[in-house]
Parts: structure tokens; C-alpha cells; sequence
């Protein structure tokens, strides 16, 4: 069975080595029918989006993002999904960044409650 993203909202399990993205930014997804995408929000982040795709458990999206000091930047993340033993969903993601150097893998779970 597939589990649908559709309004789930994750956070970092921990604060992202060469990201920008933190413990406090929260991530609202959305899909439908293959397609996949969210905003999100928080800590250092003032306003970002993702799109893409999904085939069965793997996203393959971009990412834009404003951060608090006023700078953009972009990037390309892999992300396989699981399922933690209470039901929640957990991401495994594999980023770079495009529009500067820098990569790495980080963690987001949903939040409880959704």
C-alpha cells in the first residue's frame, strides 16, 4: 500500500549539516497522481517551495529557498520514504545544492499529529 504525503508535515530530525534548514522549519507536503510538492518554513528559512516527482517510495524534487538574512538558493534532493514502526513517515534525503557548492544527507520525520 502506498502512503500518501498529502498534508503531512515533517520537521529535521536534527539541524542539517551545510543546509539552512533546521529543527524549527516545518514542511507541509502535497501530491497527486505522481506529482509531489511543499512549502516550507521556519528557523532560518523564511519561505521555501520544492516540486516534483514520485515514483512509488522516491521523490525526486528541486528545491527554492529565501533564507533570514534575505539570500536565495536552490537545489536538487533524492528522498526515500519509510515508515517508522508508530505510522508516522520519515524521509532519507540526499541534497545538493545548485546554486552554490555544497551536498549532504539529512532526515525529516512527520510531525505527530500530522
Amino acid at each position: 500500500m502506498t502512503i500518501s504525503l498529502e498534508g503531512r508535515r515533517f520537521a529535521a530530525v536534527t539541524d542539517v549539516v551545510a543546509g539552512e534548514v533546521g529543527t524549527e522549519t516545518v514542511f507541509t507536503y502535497h501530491e497527486n497522481d505522481g506529482t509531489v510538492w511543499a512549502e516550507y518554513a521556519g528557523g532560518a528559512i523564511r519561505r521555501g517551495h520544492l516540486v516534483g516527482t514520485r515514483d512509488g517510495d522516491r521523490l525526486d524534487f528541486r528545491y527554492v529557498q529565501l533564507n533570514s538574512d534575505g539570500l536565495t538558493s536552490s537545489g536538487h534532493c533524492v528522498s526515500e520514504i519509510a515508515v517508522l514502526d508508530d505510522g508516522r513517515v520519515r524521509l532519507h534525503e540526499t541534497w545538493w545544492w545548485e546554486s552554490r557548492p555544497g551536498s549532504g544527507t539529512s532526515v525529516v520525520e512527520e510531525l505527530p499529529g500530522g
